[in-house]
C-alpha cells in the first residue's frame, strides 16, 4: 500500500507549510494486541449485473452472489493475491455510484499488470509517475500529487509507478508498483508471497541483481540459491540489498 512516510519524505516539505503531521514509529508498546484484518470494501454501483461482468472480466475471484427477494443483492469479488475483498449490490450502501475513489491495488510488476488488463479488454491509463510533488493540476488526484508524468518512475523506485482505471460507474482504481517495502512495514522474521506471480517477479529481480553481482566478481556463483534467498528476504523486509 502507499506509504505516508514515503509521501512526506518525497515532498521535501513542499506545500506542507500549513500541515500538522505526526509520524508514528514501530513502537511495540503502541501496537494493538488483537489482529484486525481489513476484509471488505463496499463499492457503490448503479447496475449490479454490469458491475459483476466488469469485475469478473478483471479475472477476480467471484466469492458470493447473495439474493434476498427483490430488495437485496450482494456480490463479493477478491482480487488475485489479496486478503481484502470488495462487495457491491443492491441496498448494500447509500453512497453514490462512482464515489469510491483512490482504491489501490499493489502489484510487483506494473507493466505486466497493465498488459493483463488490456488483454482482458479493460481500458487503463499509461503507466505514470509523479511530477515531483505537484499537488495542484488538471489530472485526477492521487496520493503523490495531481500532475502525472507519462512512464514509470525513471529510477524504478518502489511505490513510485502507477496506472489507473475505472469501473463502469467511475469508481477509481490505481495500480501501484511496490517491489521493496520500507523498513518496519513488514515482519523481518517472515517472508511471504501472496501469489505465484509475486514469487516469480521476485525471482526475476533477484536473477537480474545476481547477474550484476557475478559481473562485479568476474566469476560464476555456485551458491546462487543462497544469494537469491538472501536478496528476496532483504528486499521484502526493506533491508539493504546484497551486492
Amino acid at each position: 500500500m502507499t506509504d505516508l512516510n514515503s509521501l512526506l519524505k518525497h515532498s521535501g516539505g513542499k506545500n506542507m507549510a500549513n500541515a500538522q503531521t505526526e509520524i508514528y514509529g514501530n513502537d511495540p508498546t503502541g501496537v494493538a494486541k488483537v489482529d484486525m484484518k481489513f476484509e471488505i470494501v463496499v463499492i457503490p454501483v448503479s447496475d449490479v449485473d454490469r458491475a459483476k461482468e466488469f469485475y469478473g472480466r478483471l479475472g477476480w475471484r467471484l466469492d458470493a452472489n447473495f439474493v434476498s427477494g427483490k430488495d437485496y443483492r450482494a456480490i463479493q469479488f477478491t482480487p488475485p493475491g489479496s486478503g481484502c475483498s470488495i462487495i457491491f449490490g443492491k441496498n448494500v450502501t447509500a453512497a453514490a455510484p462512482g464515489s469510491a475513489q483512490g482504491l489501490y491495488l499493489i502489484v510487483s510488476d506494473i507493466a505486466a499488470a497493465r498488459a493483463e488488463l488490456l488483454g482482458r479488454g479493460v481500458e487503463i491509463s499509461d503507466v505514470f509517475h509523479d511530477a515531483d510533488g505537484a499537488y495542484a493540476g488538471t489530472d485526477e488526484p492521487y496520493l503523490f500529487g495531481r500532475l502525472r508524468v507519462r512512464g514509470p518512475d525513471p529510477d524504478h523506485r518502489s511505490y513510485r509507478s502507477f496506472a489507473s482505471f475505472c469501473d463502469p460507474d467511475g469508481n477509481g482504481w490505481l495500480f501501484q508498483e511496490v517491489t521493496t517495502r520500507l523498513p518496519g512495514r513488514v515482519d523481518p522474521a517472515t517472508t511471504t508471497f501472496a501469489s505465484a506471480n509475486d514469487l516469480a517477479s521476485a525471482l526475476r529481480r533477484a536473477a537480474a541483481a545476481h547477474g550484476q553481482h557475478e559481473a562485479r566478481t568476474g566469476q560464476a556463483d555456485k551458491n546462487w540459491p543462497d544469494w537469491y534467498a538472501e536478496y528476496m528476504v532483504r528486499e521484502q523486509s526493506g533491508k539493504e540489498l546484497p551486492q
